[in-house]
């Protein structure tokens, strides 16, 4: 019997993914902070402009550290937690609060979860976009 094995995240490709998301806000002159989770909520990389807000920081590490746990885009989870939503009344007893604002998006590799991206610092809409197209080009 074979053991399927994959690869996991790695430095290098935590900095390429911040890369990618720093060069889609810095195309449209946002000033963000990126942050990159590998497969256990450890911190690999993390950028932040020193013109994005303070909270920026914090901001893009809770939207990697959701987007990692629910393995979804934060932003599919923001009517969930909404009156009614069906997390509603999920419980933040993680060592992380969850962030359920839009530019979380968990990153795949072979079909395996092995980390995930969080910007912060723009609109949540933005924030998604330029998480997103650092996932995407990661494939």
């Amino acid at each position: 019997m074979s053991t399927a094995t994959f690869a996991p995240l790695t430095i290098q490709d935590a900095e390429a993914l911040v890369d990618t998301a720093r060069r889609a806000a810095e195309a449209v002159a946002v000033n963000v902070a990126v942050t990159v989770l590998d497969a256990g909520g450890h911190l690999l990389s993390f950028r932040r402009d020193d013109r994005a807000v303070l909270i920026a920081g914090e901001t893009s590490t809770r939207k990697a550290y959701t987007a990692l746990q629910l393995n979804t885009p934060t932003a599919d989870l923001v009517d969930a937690v909404q009156p009614g939503g069906l997390f509603h009344t999920l419980p933040t007893a993680l060592d992380r609060p969850l962030l359920f604002i839009a530019g979380g998006v968990p990153v795949h590799r072979d079909g395996r979860l092995i980390g995930a991206v969080g910007v912060g610092g723009g609109a949540p809409e933005q924030d998604h976009g330029f998480a997103t197209v650092a996932a995407e080009s990661f494939v």
